[in-house]
């Protein structure tokens, strides 16, 4: 479970925001703690009076709202009565049982999680105090509720449950599906799952779901200050609609977390790499064309991705291995699988009409040259000590180059 605390002076802003969530059908009143009337019968003027009737005795203190979300683990199935034990006993530890709170369940994000909207503002007039509230009262809260109803800890996931709902994902439809949930949910559960290195491999996957991470363009205020948006693409792989920022999103994937992302995963993904070119090679070795070696590959579980340019050329590709949850560019899997080289082997098996490697191992081959060159010098060597250490040869060595010509003797110069 992760709690955030924040807090304003504005009771009715917090309030609106979630009483618009359930007006759109996002959110749902849980529970109202505190109140005279029961939770069905509350109007918005009810729930708005009784915070700002307790504000309002304490002029002196601006800061008297308090809006805090409490949320939980993927796959945490809480139903609200226990939802709202849960906030009760938070509210309890961190010092507001006695302070008349609302309890709403939200339901436009790819994880389960409630707000609580009340004031600090006590009967009294005086003020609970809100400084350092996080490390003094919450974290501890937090960490007892996580053991009393058995939650998820904060930063963990059940073994492989990540790449379980990666494997459920379904593509974004716009204009369907709530675009922002969808992006969510997506954008979370592929860049926990997948092991990518640079934003164009990340990309690769989420294209898949028809969606991408956008920085802008280079000379834009975004791109120099690190910004990322997500977007909704369509079946072109165009954006549309209205981006979210991803300090927006759950979790909050910013280029920032990514770039951290970009390292671990750099590391995680070696030791698949080298299986992941046998699997690839057993295919390209099979393959005359770009469209059959796609067809072979989505055998292996493995998307090709090929990136073209407006007029056409192909100057990349990328490997999606759907089994590994891994993504490599074809030039990190070495030389021989970058774009160029991919296009112009495919282009001497189809001119050849072989299906066959059109080339070796660099090594193998390099030893079989090697291996034949020593044996041309052993046999030209042999020949020629052969030649040197036969009689016969010497008489006929003159006769070869003709007669000698025999030198002009020179006259001395009298003086």
């Amino acid at each position: 479970m992760v709690a955030k605390i924040e807090s304003g002076k504005s009771l009715m802003g917090a309030l609106m925001y979630n009483e618009r969530k359930v007006s759109a059908g996002k959110a749902q009143l849980v529970k109202a703690r505190g109140y005279a009337k029961g939770t069905s019968a509350l109007s918005m003027q009810d729930k708005l009076q009784r915070l700002t009737d307790l504000a309002d005795r304490n002029h002196r203190t601006k800061t008297n709202t308090v809006h805090i979300s409490l949320n939980f683990g993927i796959g945490e199935n809480l139903p609200p009565d226990r939802l709202a034990h849960i906030a009760d006993e938070y509210m309890g530890r961190i010092g507001f049982s006695a302070q008349p709170y609302l309890i709403y369940e939200h339901k436009d994000a790819g994880h389960p999680h409630i707000h609580i909207v009340t004031t600090n503002i006590q009967a009294d007039g005086k003020r609970i105090s809100l400084h350092n509230i996080g490390k003094l009262r919450s974290e501890q809260a937090r960490k007892a509720i996580e053991m009393e109803f058995g939650l998820l800890r904060a930063g963990h996931n059940p073994p492989d449950l990540s790449i379980k709902r990666a494997e459920k994902l379904k593509p974004l439809q716009y204009g369907i599906s709530d675009t922002k949930r969808a992006i969510t949910n997506i954008v979370n559960e592929i860049t926990k799952a997948y092991k990518y290195t640079s934003l164009p491999e990340l990309n690769a996957v989420l294209a898949l779901y028809n969606v991408t991470a956008y920085r802008g363009a280079n000379d834009s205020v975004m791109h120099k200050n690190g910004g990322l948006q997500y977007w909704a693409t369509n079946e072109q792989g165009q954006r549309v609609g209205v981006p979210i920022k991803a300090s927006s999103i759950y979790k909050k994937p910013t280029l920032h977390l990514l770039e951290r992302r970009f390292k671990l995963n750099e590391y995680l993904r070696k030791p698949l790499r080298n299986s992941l070119k046998s699997r690839i090679e057993n295919k390209l070795s099979a393959s005359c064309s770009l469209e059959q070696l796609k067809d072979g590959l989505k055998n292996e579980n493995i998307i090709l991705v090929v990136r073209q340019n407006a007029d056409g050329r192909i100057y990349g590709l990328s490997f999606i291995d759907l089994k590994e949850k891994t993504v490599f560019n074809g030039s990190d899997l070495g030389k021989e699988y970058s774009a160029s080289a991919v296009m112009a082997r495919l282009k001497f098996l189809a001119a050849s009409g072989e299906n066959r490697p059109a080339h070796r191992p660099v090594v193998a081959a390099s030893a079989e040259v090697i291996s034949a060159e020593q044996n041309a010098d052993r046999s030209r060597g042999t020949d020629l000590l052969h030649e040197l250490l036969d009689p016969n040869d010497g008489a006929n060595t003159a006769g070869d180059f003709g007669p000698k010509r025999k030198k002009k003797k020179r006259k001395k110069l009298n003086l």
